[in-house]
């Protein structure tokens, strides 16, 4: 029995709800969005003793300096000319304001994604409070990259102060990083940005959702300025990124509305296209993309089987990125998140990126028994209970028997 029409209804993005909700048309830099889910109860007898996770990274600044300084060198340049309107010479003030916020800081984990994960896992124990008592022994593992790395410190730092008696081992070691963030030859050759079968579409899809004309009017008062020294279309992106990374930085410097909802949302749109291609489950790439979460799945099952027979794991944590929660989602027929189109006008139709993977997005595995020792799983999505393409007779817990069949049969 598939239940993604439920998903699917669930799944669509319109101008409405991004005109509504600006920030969503930041995609993946989506601050988490907390919010309180359904916990449906456990059938009677059951209590819940580990849990299998996998979270992206927390909120975090833009990759690198000049995200920020090639913009800002240009606005003041521009001022030199006495070509900036007054919207022009306020959005340079801001960036002056928030540059010492920001410079030296690309990539880093920042205070609002460190304070995402210790909310997860504040929320993790207080929901299953059984799972983390005594000296139960917590395994946390990430990828390479320090923002990772810092994100399962702020998660394994707030579980051990709710649970000091927690056994905890964090390790974030390149030998994970091969179910952590697997890449195969074929994902490659899809994703490719050079050389992938979407890229043409891609380029032309991209030039006729950019549209920078009104932002550089808005912006500047001498039009031959702009026609000797401004790319139009590389601003309006420049400004993209740092406009929709302002949620995910703790400051109280406000910018300029510079790009309209509707422009956020033509933009959102090319991005959105861009993930799916990357990570999801697009109609040319014969799952290749999605084929990257096996040996995470395998993992999985693996780590699962560890805890039933060992008895004192309480939970394994992984940590690392958007591209890996991605595939993981298509691969294992998440709500909706399987879905199959090429066309990147209709994509956001079916699918986004906010929805998959904000900020600190994760999946998780809750593992319950009896004293019979039956076993059955109930999956959260962003801590919301969710589908799998899998028949069960008391959603949303699944019998792990089934359950472990059901992941097994997908590698």
């Amino acid at each position: 029995m598939l239940l993604l029409p439920l998903g699917r209804a669930w799944a669509q993005t319109s101008f409405e709800e991004i005109d509504a909700n600006p920030a969503k048309a930041g995609g993946v830099y989506l601050a988490y969005p907390v919010e309180e889910h359904l916990q449906t109860p456990a059938p009677k007898g059951y209590q819940p003793f580990y849990i299998s996770h996998y979270g992206r990274h927390g909120s975090r600044f833009l990759l690198g300096d000049r995200d920020y300084k090639w913009i800002i060198d240009l606005l003041k340049d521009a001022q030199a000319q006495q070509a900036l309107t007054d919207l022009g010479r306020d959005l340079l003030a801001k960036l002056e304001e928030l540059w010492p916020v920001v410079e030296g800081r690309g990539g880093d984990l920042t205070s609002v994604g460190e304070r995402q994960h210790r909310g997860i896992a504040h929320r993790m124990y207080a929901h299953y409070p059984e799972v983390f008592r005594k000296a139960k022994k917590v395994s946390a593992r990430s990828t390479m990259s320090l923002r990772c790395a810092m994100s399962m410190a702020a998660f394994c730092d707030e579980l051990k102060g709710l649970s000091p008696g927690l056994d905890m081992h964090l390790e974030a070691s390149e030998k994970y990083v091969r179910y952590l963030n697997w890449q195969s030859k074929a994902s490659n050759a899809f994703a490719d940005g050079k050389h992938g079968p979407w890229v043409e579409e891609y380029r032309k899809f991209s030039l006729a959702q950019t549209r920078p004309e009104r932002m550089c009017q808005s912006l500047f008062s001498d039009s031959n300025y702009v026609l000797k020294k401004v790319n139009p279309s590389e601003l309006m992106w420049g400004l993209y990124w740092i406009v929709v990374d302002m949620q995910d930085i703790d400051t109280a410097i406000q910018l300029p509305q510079v790009l309209t909802n509707r422009e956020l949302f033509d933009l959102w749109q090319v991005i959105n296209y861009k993930f799916y291609v990357d990570g999801a489950n697009h109609a040319e790439g014969k799952g290749a993309c999605p084929g990257k979460a096996a040996p995470l799945v395998k993992n999985i099952i693996e780590s699962a089987d560890e805890a039933i027979a060992n008895k004192n794991i309480a939970a394994t944590l992984r940590f690392g990125h958007d591209g890996n929660i991605i595939p993981l989602l298509a691969f294992i027929k998440l709500e909706h998140f399987d879905v199959s189109v090429s066309n990147p006008y209709e994509v956001y139709k079916v699918w986004s990126d906010f929805k998959a993977v904000p900020m600190a997005g994760n999946v998780q595995f809750v593992f319950y028994k009896n004293k019979k020792n039956d076993i059955l799983v109930k999956v959260l999505h962003n801590e919301k209970e969710a589908h799998l393409a899998l028949r069960t007779d008391v959603f949303p817990y699944y019998h792990w028997k089934d359950l472990r069949n059901y992941l097994q049969s997908l590698l």
